[in-house]
């Protein structure tokens, strides 16, 4: 259920509405703007008798109930759209994000290398893996901490935000220690425990579709960090197991705009995981960016036929430089369609559950 107060509710009603929600057995989880309060309710009770009972209530504009399974990061609960700050960069506003590096951090000399290649190219975020989950136990597994001194390093050198993967629950606190935004890869979207831990990081987190997940357990996922405190969730499309072998996932670019008719929460897309081929990111990158996505993650290395992970579809610098040339008409008429959205939006009367 999602409890819309009316604007400048005081402190005592809102406090009242949340002891009554309590008494019918539900969890209480409040948004607070500046002039409305939104309380969304959660659990298992007799729903009609909780909403005829908090719509007599003093200080409630309007109760109404939720129909999707995923309630803090649906539509329903929040219509405006959710803008991720990471570390200063806003994800889901008025500018199209783009995010890139390599796989793994492999050498000092390398990731510094990237950073500044990708920063001078106008990547707004260097990701690179740490802590790498390898379908091979032979294969190289990260740095771990050294790699994450290496990103800080990288980030004190070029003002780029850090995106880097995180594998466990007990690595949460190691991991945002050095990083802006915790990423969570595909193979571990529904370990629900490190999704409990990110709930409590005080980090953004970028969420990857599972390779064999559907858009609803994508979202079910993201509502275990916002129900466990976490707000700041931004979902990845990166491509998901298919019968087809052309490419090395499916690119379910069509996942983006339903995503934006569901879901409050940021949108970017994963070109190099979703097609595997150096030769396709540039295309696939053009798509995110023509139907929607807020952003773009890129894999990039500066001699990709020496990258120990995910060579084959890790531009080069020179590439990327290119590719970022080209994508500067879409890039303009992405943000010319979000400002006319966002004007449009202004015009429209309030919505009930707007923060």
């Amino acid at each position: 259920m999602i409890i819309s107060m009316r604007p400048h509710a005081t402190r005592e009603e809102i406090e009242h509405v949340c002891e009554r929600i309590r008494e019918f057995g539900y969890k209480v989880h409040s948004i607070e703007g500046e002039e409305r309060v939104v309380i969304g309710v959660v659990g298992v009770g007799d729903v009609t008798a909780c909403l005829e009972s908090l719509e007599a209530t003093p200080g409630v504009e309007r109760a109404m109930r939720i129909s999707a399974p995923y309630k803090f990061v649906s539509r329903e609960f929040k219509r405006e759209r959710s803008i991720i700050k990471v570390n200063g960069i806003e994800i889901g506003g008025q500018e199209f994000v783009v995010m890139a590096g390599p796989c793994s951090v492999e050498s000092e000399k390398q990731i510094m290398e990237t950073a500044e290649g990708v920063a001078e190219a106008g990547a707004r975020a260097l990701r690179g893996g740490a802590f790498k989950p390898r379908t091979s136990p032979y294969d190289f597994q990260g740095l771990e901490l050294e790699g994450l001194k290496l990103l800080r390093k990288a980030r004190e050198a070029t003002g780029l935000a850090i995106v880097t993967e995180i594998m466990s629950d007990r690595d949460v606190d190691l991991v945002a220690e050095y990083a802006d935004c915790m990423q969570v890869g595909a193979r571990n979207m529904q370990n629900f425990a490190l999704l409990k831990s990110l709930g409590g990081c005080g980090r953004p987190v970028l969420l990857k579709r599972g390779m064999s997940s559907t858009i609803k357990e994508l979202l079910m996922s993201a509502e275990y960090i916002v129900a466990h405190g976490n707000p700041h969730v931004i979902l990845c499309e990166r491509g998901i197991r298919t019968f087809e072998t052309a490419t090395r996932n499916t690119c379910d670019i069509a996942a983006i705009p339903v995503l934006d008719e569901l879901t409050h929460l940021p949108v970017v897309l994963d070109p190099s995981h979703a097609t595997g081929k150096r030769s396709l990111v540039p295309a696939v990158s053009r798509a995110g960016v023509a139907i929607g996505a807020d952003g773009l993650i890129l894999e990039v290395h500066p001699c990709p036929e020496k990258a120990v992970s995910d060579g084959a579809q890790s531009l080069t610098l020179a590439g990327f430089r290119q590719m970022m040339r080209d994508l500067q008409p879409y890039i303009r008429l992405w943000t010319e369609s979000r400002l006319s959205r966002a004007t449009r939006a202004v015009a429209l009367p309030e919505s009930p559950v707007a923060v």
